[in-house]
């Protein structure tokens, strides 16, 4: 059956700031397991998330860099797309970052939504203010799973990166790390209530209104790329290009062992492939 969808998106962290102790959310999802850049990507945000998003390598996307200026989105849409596109409500909810989300330096990735929220963050390096628009978008993502469950919703989250950038991998990344995988059981807290709910409906419906109550959520928390040290990445560092994936629910399709590999599982799992 046909089921819901929900990406968490957790910009530049990386995979060994994760464990059971300091991201106990992401650790206990379901399969969590590293995720090497493909060669033929740049250890960017822009080339990495157009990878997760399309399903295809950074060749066909044409997303070069964080500008995203030259695309080749409209050839290869990103799984928002297709599944607003195939008649299903969609949510993208994203933090800070523009180009995801709204016309600048060669946006959106993302192109259509039926629900598209965007919370942008000024100054650009303010690490309080991405903290503050994390937790909005949060907050907003949250109450709209809950109330309206959407099939498929992808929610961004960049403080982790930004922190990364200012401040290395210190004290301060770490802690940011802690508050992205807080936020992460919220959302993950809101579709698992929902299920709950559902399934309470379900018990008291007849058949006839059977597929209407019940869904099925597949939960996928990826990252881009990870930071060297003293913070920043670009390289081909073994820290910058192992990534990560988790999932859990209704996992259709392969498993998760490049970012290409992304955005094939959420559309299966929503039934549109």
């Amino acid at each position: 059956m046909a089921g819901h969808v929900l990406v968490i998106g957790v910009d530049g962290t990386r995979f060994d700031a994760l464990g059971p102790e300091s991201t106990p959310a992401i650790w206990s999802l379901g399969t969590l397991a590293p995720v090497i850049i493909d060669d033929g990507t740049h250890s960017w945000s822009g080339p990495c998330w157009g990878t997760i998003a399309t399903g295809v390598p950074m060749a066909l996307h044409n997303v070069v860099g964080n500008d995203l200026t030259g695309h080749r989105l409209a050839e290869y849409p990103d799984f928002l797309t297709v599944a607003t596109r195939a008649g299903l409500p969609t949510l993208l909810a994203v933090s800070g970052w523009a180009p995801l989300a709204v016309a600048a330096d060669g946006g959106p990735m993302f192109a259509a939504a039926t629900r598209r929220e965007f919370i942008p963050v000024e100054p650009e390096y303010d690490v309080a203010a991405w903290d503050a628009a994390d937790e909005a978008i949060t907050a907003l993502a949250t109450s709209v799973i809950e109330a309206d469950g959407p099939r498929v919703s992808f929610v961004y989250l960049g403080a982790v990166d930004i922190n990364g950038h200012l401040s290395g991998v210190a004290d301060a990344y770490h802690a940011a790390v802690r508050a992205a995988d807080q936020r992460v059981a919220r959302l993950v807290a809101a579709v698992r209530s929902r299920s709950a709910r559902t399934s309470q409906n379900q018990a008291s419906q007849n058949q006839a209104s059977h597929d209407q109550a019940s869904e099925d959520w597949t939960i996928v928390v990826v990252t881009d790329h990870g930071h060297v040290d003293e913070g920043g990445h670009g390289g081909r560092e073994p820290e910058v290009l192992t990534a990560w994936a988790a999932v859990s629910g209704t996992t259709a399709g392969d498993p998760v062992t490049s970012q290409r590999d992304v955005a094939p599982l959420v559309l299966a799992a929503a039934g549109l492939r």
